[in-house]
């Protein structure tokens, strides 16, 4: 116990030699240490997303508060070894500055409690298994805490390992285990990254905007552009660089236009393609697609993506619309027998829909046309459903016995309504002879679709 206090006091002297990172900002700055020896600055912790970089760049404003724009270069442009060492560095600078000291307090206290518990302890089964468990705790706590105070760790570990080992020779043991702690090496540190100043910034801009293609390479530029506009006199050769960038926007929206031009007149033939099941054509299409980007010099990938996909989908259409109408030449006969043997019934209701108007405005019709109307209709329904019908025309065929069997109910209850003056059955019929005019309307609308070839949804 009294070793591990003069190790306390050796930490507590330690503690006061760390300096301050970065005063004034809570944000960690990184490095990207490029291939070609450029080094980029990420304003924040930087992401690897699959065969990208993605980061934050400081694009001025104020050094304290900068305005940032998220960004990103190529996996494959950075030197990792050059910049995983220094990103080592500064995580462990900024934690020693902000939550090192605190963590290590919280750790020895931790410990010294434990301590004072086993030294007060009568039971050295209990004592060992408590020592044990502390130093487990301290060989682990410099993985999760950047390698921070590790010399220190192994002091600590030489009290709890001399320790462990009276109680273990209290305990009556005549065999020990040596627990070996490997730890990785504290990381050699480097002078923390500040912000970019003004022509830094412009230059990591441009930087990247030579990487970036299409709109993220125009708001980059766009970014540059207010740059210098806010720099003013500090950059010498700011209307030189102004002229180059508006320049590249130019040419960068130009080629937007192109490709735009390009992909909608591409997707408009595609289109008109699939309306004629013309696969053929489609396909060709496809295959001139990579030709055309090549023309406009492969700048573009994300709307050449695009129009493919844009093409695949039209081409997986006109498959579904040549099965389509395949099917329908197929079939064709037997919607033109279907039309012919339900032609009469179908003709009959078509030429009193007036009369079930009527009976669903509650305004008719006469009673004698009533009658006459009820007389033609009796048992229409019955003998529809005796008809055969192929499988693929059975819901066309249940529309038109619907609506034959509504027109019934609907003739019969207007005819209970004059006959007794009964404005509830009236209010049946009319609700009948809605529900048969708008049964009817479909199964027009189903049998005229069957006789023609069918259409691109």
């Amino acid at each position: 116990m009294r070793r591990f206090l003069r190790v306390l006091g050796v930490v507590v002297c330690v503690a006061g030699m760390v300096q301050s990172a970065s005063a004034g900002s809570d944000v960690t700055l990184f490095r990207l240490y490029m291939l070609d020896g450029s080094v980029l600055t990420s304003y924040g912790e930087f992401a690897r997303v699959d065969d990208s970089v993605v980061f934050s760049m400081a694009i001025g404003g104020n050094p304290d508060q900068p305005r940032i724009q998220v960004t990103q270069v190529k996996a494959a442009l950075v030197d990792w070894q050059r910049t995983e060492k220094y990103s080592a560095s500064a995580r462990y600078q900024r934690y020693a500055e902000a939550r090192g000291e605190e963590d290590f307090r919280i750790l020895s206290n931790e410990v010294a409690v434990a301590l004072n518990d086993i030294a007060l302890s009568s039971n050295r089964q209990q004592a060992l298994a408590l020592a044990e468990q502390v130093r487990k705790t301290v060989a682990d706590w410099p993985r999760s805490h950047y390698g921070y105070r590790q010399n220190d760790v192994r002091e600590i570990l030489s009290v709890l390992d001399q320790a462990i080992s009276s109680l273990r020779v209290a305990a009556g043991a005549t065999s020990f285990e040596l627990a070996l702690v490997a730890m990785a090496d504290a990381p050699e540190l480097e002078p923390l990254a500040t912000i970019p100043n003004t022509r830094q910034q412009l230059d990591d801009i441009f930087y990247v905007a030579k990487q970036a293609k299409g709109a993220e390479r125009v708001a980059l530029l766009q970014s540059g552009l207010t740059l210098l506009s806010e720099a003013g006199t500090m950059i010498s050769d700011a209307s030189t660089l102004r002229r180059e960038v508006e320049s590249q926007i130019r040419d960068e929206q130009a080629t937007d236009r192109k490709y735009a031009s390009l992909s909608q007149k591409v997707v408009s033939q595609a289109k008109t393609y699939a309306g004629r099941a013309s696969l053929s054509q489609i396909e060709r299409l496809i295959s001139r697609i990579p030709k055309e980007d090549a023309k406009l010099g492969g700048q573009r990938p994300e709307m050449v993506q695009a129009m493919n996909t844009a093409v695949q989908s039209q081409l997986f259409a006109a498959r579904r619309l040549r099965l389509q109408r395949d099917q329908w030449l197929l079939r064709q006969s037997a919607y033109r027998e279907y039309q012919k043997s339900v032609g009469s019934s179908l003709l009959l209701l078509v030429k009193n829909q007036n009369a079930l108007e009527a009976i669903r405005a509650l305004e008719g019709p006469a009673p004698d046309r009533l009658l006459a109307l009820r007389q033609q209709l009796s048992g229409g329904a019955a003998r529809l459903e005796r008809m055969r019908t192929p499988d693929y025309l059975q819901s066309t065929h249940e529309l038109l016995i619907g609506a034959w069997r509504f027109a019934e109910n609907a003739t019969r209850a207007r005819y209970e309504a004059i006959e007794k003056a009964n404005a509830d059955s009236a209010w049946e019929a009319s609700s009948a002879a809605a529900g048969a005019l708008m049964m009817l309307g479909r199964a027009q609308a189903e049998i005229r679709s069957l006789l023609e070839p069918p259409r691109l949804q």
